[in-house]
């Protein structure tokens, strides 16, 4: 979602470089923008000063401009020990003296889509129709398959994870009963924490159809991953990395949201079919919790999600590969 904004920056001449954590480096390696990647050797949610410190020496003087798109305090650090003299950001967890130039984030409930959100970072308003692009050379895309014993169109791929939480997640068993009414096997991908998520689904399934699905959660690398997306005949997901991913390759993909919202995360691809109880008027009693943002119901239901049924996946399915 911040590719948009980094094509904005290239395009008026910025040489980019872009810090970020090992498992997100391999995505900005995909954006032909970008000139150079830094790892960042941070754990999630840790300060880790000194590690700050000792990064922002070795990178001191190297840049004008820093564009921080998280919205933590850490993030902002960096940029400031290194002494960047510019330093653009949105405004939140007491970052005021961290940057120069201060964006305010919007009002509660109003969120704008993440593109815009980040795009405009840049100064300039005009990306809301710009969408998010990956790309793959021929040469890599084959040897990826290769490896992963993969045939380009012969398969679908399930991504039936989302890291921020159950809410997120459309339920395994309609997972697993999609899968055995397909007419090609399935690829299940994910993070290796959720391997056994995806041996859920692959396991029934394949009891009674062998073969029917692959699960290669957390063996594959993020860059071999791509490819098995970018090969698909068509990606199922919930509002999640991979999903998004499926979008900046231009696959035709079905979105499943529940306690988040297509509003403000959408798949911003024309192959993509969205379906959203929220904004489905056919659908009784009307989903006034949603879109909640939760990490766990609150009701511990999770209509939201578990009342997308398998057919209406499916039909949207069908559709997506007519029009493909």
């Amino acid at each position: 979602m911040t590719e948009p904004l980094l094509r904005r920056l290239a395009a008026r001449g910025e040489h980019l470089c872009v810090g970020a954590v090992p498992w997100v480096a391999p995505v900005y390696r995909l954006m032909p923008q970008v000139a150079e990647v830094i790892e960042f050797p941070f754990t999630h949610g840790r300060l880790q000063l000194r590690a700050r410190r000792r990064l922002a020496q070795q990178i001191q003087g190297r840049f004008d401009t820093a564009y921080v798109c998280p919205n933590s305090a850490k993030s902002a650090l960096l940029p400031l020990l290194a002494g960047i003299p510019r330093r653009v950001g949105y405004l939140g967890e007491a970052r005021v003296g961290l940057l120069t130039d201060r964006l305010k984030n919007p009002p509660k409930g109003r969120q704008t889509p993440m593109v815009e959100h980040y795009g405009a970072l840049s100064g300039e308003t005009d990306l809301v129709a710009r969408r998010p692009q990956l790309r793959l050379s021929q040469e890599t895309l084959e040897a990826a398959l290769t490896c992963m014993g993969l045939r380009h169109g012969s398969y679908y791929l399930f991504a039936p994870g989302a890291e921020y939480g159950p809410a997120k997640r459309w339920p395994v068993s309609h997972f697993a009963e999609l899968a055995a009414l397909l007419d090609a096997p399935v690829v299940l991908l994910g993070s290796e924490k959720e391997f056994e998520l995806c041996q859920a689904i692959a396991v029934p399934v394949n009891a009674k159809a062998p073969g029917q699905c692959l699960n290669l959660a957390g063996k594959t690398t993020l860059e071999r991953a791509f490819c098995a997306i970018a090969a698909t005949k068509l990606i199922v997901s919930n509002d999640s990395g991979l999903m998004h991913v499926g979008a900046a390759l231009g696959v035709a993909q079905v979105a499943l949201f529940g306690s988040s919202s297509p509003v403000h995360t959408p798949p911003l691809n024309d192959r993509a079919s969205v379906l959203w109880l929220k904004n489905d008027p056919h659908y009784q009693p009307a989903l006034e919790c949603a879109p909640c943002f939760a990490r766990n119901c609150r009701f511990g239901h999770t209509r939201c999600l578990g009342d997308i049924s398998v057919a209406q996946v499916l039909q949207a399915m069908t559709q997506g590969l007519k029009s493909a």
